[in-house]
């Protein structure tokens, strides 16, 4: 599936061909110890540095946010006080040492670690864990009620 940034996003259900033994198969890496699933959404190479891009992952737009050469932050694209999907659009930067990313509609900024509004701290919005593996962004989702592993 390809989304509308560009990126092909790989899914459970299109795991493709197996894989060999010691790798896991094509989108998904290790299981984390709280029974999540890894799944590679795209190349670290794919996001500029210092900006963020949007990944439909499962059924939620994510803004995967770039902090430097090497630092991704996935946090939910939707902007609340504008109620669009924008935040991948945002500017990235920081706030005192926080990386954070500021809407394009009406400029609030989030801390791209938690979520939290800086400019109004009874907002928050839902992030999820991302890391780097063999060059490939990969983003934490929770295994679905009643999945088996």
């Amino acid at each position: 599936m390809v989304t509308a940034t560009g990126f092909e996003v790989a899914q459970a259900q299109d795991e493709g061909p197996a894989a060999p033994a010691d790798e896991p198969p094509a989108g998904l890496s290790d299981e984390s110890p709280d029974g999540g699933t890894w799944l590679a959404v795209c190349h670290l190479e794919d996001i500029v540095p210092d900006t963020g891009v949007c990944a439909l992952v499962g059924a939620e737009q994510v803004a995967l946010v770039r902090v430097g050469a090497d630092d991704v932050y996935a946090i939910s694209n939707f902007d609340p006080f504008s109620r669009a999907y924008v935040l991948s659009r945002g500017i990235v930067g920081d706030k005192g040492g926080v990386p954070k990313i500021v809407s394009p509609i009406y400029k609030q900024g989030f801390d791209v670690r938690t979520g939290r509004c800086l400019d109004d701290d009874a907002v928050r919005l839902p992030t999820w864990p991302a890391r780097v593996r063999r060059g490939q962004v990969e983003v934490l989702v929770a295994r679905a009620a009643g999945a088996r592993s």
